[in-house]
């Protein structure tokens, strides 16, 4: 079968970048595989077993060393890809043949190969969203005193900044930053546990002594680089484990998609616009248009991920006593879909935050159209202080309103203000109008807000989570 007959998965072959494919390769996990089996039989030799030194030389010379095509031929054979891989491990380390997967059960590599394969996908996951909020956060402070017409209701509201609109945005991914902070820190390694979660097996081989089996789950999990291992288990590790990760990644595919409607919205109003190369296309039919792809395509992959926080649901609603398997093809799909959307999401993201095109004129103009109808309160108030009836002028600003926005519709320039100036009852000029009216009035402590939320939430979250987030090469995708 050639490239062209066979279908190519759209997360690895355009969206997914190099760093998240590789979290969930071949190669990683049955790497992974070997390491487990390597940290069980150094465990259990330094617990007294007898396990050479030769065995765990030849084991921990070939655990990046193995040929997929054989362990692909020797699961058609045992129809089982675990013992496949026991099989494998055995001829290239056959001085360890004998001991490979000693006492334990095909969930103590599946298993905790999975967790460890969790927590370095959660780590790539933290650096992309502090990739998304550093260009964001800088697009903020630029643009913390541009006023803009806010909406409720896709309807307009009073002004806001467009600055402040952004905060709104980081502050959703500074929320899942804390979410996946915390999945991280309470991840749990399956650890040696047995067939059924009782290591009975383990305890057979130890002689029936407690202390050991107990050293053996321990000193497993240290090698593995975990520090907590949950208490107790079936044969695998509860599945609510991957509902609350896939919780959390649904979590951040939300906010994702919340910026990702609200630029389409804004490039629809011509305020905001994401990036738009010199030789795109917007449409095969229409030469002229400028459709927000990136941002559609964020709303899209974020759908897949927020539908995909029901797979982990059911599975873990629907386990049987110790464990049930059909689970394993749901997870074989549901995880590494979930993980890989996501990250081509936030690349998305990142993409559009680096490029995000403002422009103040059709703001201004937009702002300035709205404005005269928001100043009415404001403009009743002063007229009132220099004298005038409240119930008269409130009227009057009523029809003055009534007339103006008809002109509006008809599709006239606004002229509520002239109306104002021209009237008497309000003994106010262009000018003082013109001053009343000033967006700068309107838009509360935006800017202040904006300098403060910057500066006591979002550069010390940067500045923590630089530290921890990994390095990684800038995607050359389909973005």
């Amino acid at each position: 079968m050639t490239s062209l007959d066979r279908y190519v998965h759209p997360l690895t072959d355009r969206y997914a970048s190099r760093e998240m494919q590789a979290v969930f390769s071949p190669g990683r996990r049955f790497g992974i595989w070997r390491r487990l089996w390597l940290a069980l039989a150094e465990s259990e030799a330094e617990l007294g077993l007898d396990i050479s030194a030769e065995a765990l030389r030849q084991m921990t010379a070939k655990l990046d060393t193995f040929d997929l095509a054989r362990a692909a031929e020797l699961e058609k054979r045992f129809r089982h890809d675990v013992m496949a891989h026991v099989y494998l491990f055995g001829e290239d380390a056959p001085a360890a043949k004998a001991i490979i997967h000693l006492g334990a059960t095909s969930a103590y590599v599946a298993d905790n190969a999975d967790l460890i394969l969790h927590r370095a996908a959660l780590d790539l996951i933290r650096t992309r969203i502090v990739r998304c909020v550093e260009p964001l956060a800088a697009f903020a402070r630029t643009h913390a005193g541009v006023a803009t017409l806010a909406y409720t209701h896709f309807q307009p509201a009073q002004p806001t900044t467009v600055g402040k609109r952004a905060t709104l945005w980081i502050q959703d991914l500074l929320l899942d930053l804390e979410e996946i902070d915390h999945r991280i820190a309470t991840l749990r390694f399956r650890g040696v546990k047995g067939t059924t979660g009782t290591q009975a097996s383990f305890l057979e081989l130890f002689g029936g002594d407690h202390a050991k089996v107990e050293a053996l789950d321990a000193a497993v999990t240290r090698r593995m680089g975990f520090e907590k291992v949950f208490a107790v288990s079936g044969q695998t590790y509860t599945r609510k484990i991957d509902y609350q990760v896939q919780a959390a990644l649904a979590g951040v595919a939300v906010s994702v998609s919340k910026i990702g409607h609200d630029l389409r919205l804004l490039a629809h109003l011509r305020e905001v616009e994401e990036p738009f190369e010199e030789e795109q296309i917007g449409s095969s039919a229409m030469p002229y248009k400028r459709n927000p792809m990136r941002a559609e395509r964020m709303c899209a992959i974020a759908r897949h991920v927020i539908v995909l926080a029901q797979d982990p649901a059911f599975t873990a609603a629907t386990q049987w006593l110790e464990r049930t398997l059909d689970d394993s093809a749901n997870r074989r799909l549901s995880i590494p879909d979930a993980f890989l959307a996501l990250d081509g999401c936030l690349v998305l993201l990142e993409n559009v935050a680096r490029g995000l095109i403002v422009n103040p004129e059709v703001i201004r103009k937009n702002l300035e159209e709205h404005l005269p109808f928001m100043a009415t309160e404001t403009i009743l108030m002063h007229a009132v202080s220099r004298g005038g009836d409240r119930q008269l002028l409130h009227e009057r600003l009523r029809q003055h309103s009534i007339a103006a926005a008809q002109r509006m519709k008809e599709g006239a320039e606004v002229d509520l203000l002239q109306r104002i100036a021209g009237d008497r009852a309000f003994g106010l000029s262009q000018a003082d109008l013109d001053r009343l009216s000033d967006a700068a009035r309107y838009v509360g402590r935006a800017p202040e807000q904006v300098a403060r939320f910057l500066d006591d939430h979002v550069a010390p979250t940067l500045s923590r989570q630089r530290g921890q987030a990994l390095s990684i090469s800038d995607p050359d995708l389909h973005v």
